[in-house]
């Protein structure tokens, strides 16, 4: 059996399960566009840099600091923006923090709060405020498990799908057995990259190679497919 012999039926619903999943992939990767290098990017700040920031941190600074110096910056003048990293450089100290709450209340809390209904971290109080008061050291371990089995698990389910389909077409076997291992040993690379650049930036580079590997993997498998379905038996 083989993709161009399914019936009909099983062809649409291959069809429309890899188109499908290729859009749903090109959004995430969108997503991670928006949210970890487009910030950066108007910083001018490239990819690599990006990466690093976010796995291994800015450990010359805080993630407060890091604010201030971006978007949230400019929302505050010169002099408040002086008085919050004054108070961060003396200790960020709870018995200080009554001298820049009110910057945080009058000029953060109308996105940065609980009311606000927005989904990012409210700065209010003492305790909100300083956790972004501490030296960057990027994603927490916490985080990294939590993201790291989520992507494992979701990721590995794709693939055993969109290459469970592929094994079908008339690709040399070789070939097919090789495209059908890449994206998970790009799991591999990618997932992995995160923890050790959390620990040396360098491997910031394999983060976004094993990304890019799962991406043209899951590309060919898709296109490799949808060809043999619908326009190889016309040739």
């Amino acid at each position: 059996m083989t993709l161009r012999t399914l019936s009909l039926p099983v062809r649409v619903l291959f069809s429309c399960f890899l188109l499908t999943t290729g859009m749903g992939y090109l959004f995430a990767v969108l997503y991670l566009f928006l949210i970890d290098v487009e910030p950066h990017a108007k910083q001018g700040v490239g990819m690599v840099q990006a990466v690093i920031v976010k796995y291994y941190g800015q450990r010359g600074g805080t993630k407060l600091e890091a604010a201030l110096d971006g978007a949230m910056g400019d929302n505050l003048t010169q002099t408040q923006k002086r008085q919050i990293i004054n108070w961060i450089r003396r200790g960020a100290m709870e018995a200080d923090f009554a001298s820049v709450q009110s910057i945080f209340l009058d000029q953060c809390a109308s996105c940065h709060s609980k009311q606000s209904g927005l989904p990012i971290s409210p700065l209010t109080t003492y305790e909100e405020v300083t956790a972004y008061a501490q030296m960057d050291m990027g994603e927490s371990i916490k985080r990294l498990i939590k993201v790291s089995h989520i992507h494992i698990f979701g990721m590995s389910f794709i693939f055993i799908l969109t290459g469970g389909i592929f094994v079908l077409s008339e690709v040399p076997v070789r070939w097919r057995a090789l495209l059908v291992a890449i994206p998970f040993a790009a799991i591999w690379i990618d997932i992995g990259s995160w923890w050790f650049t959390k620990v040396e930036p360098l491997f910031a580079y394999t983060v976004i190679i094993g990304g890019v590997l799962m991406g043209l993997a899951l590309a060919a498998q898709i296109l490799l497919s949808l060809h043999e379905m619908w326009l190889k038996k016309h040739f």
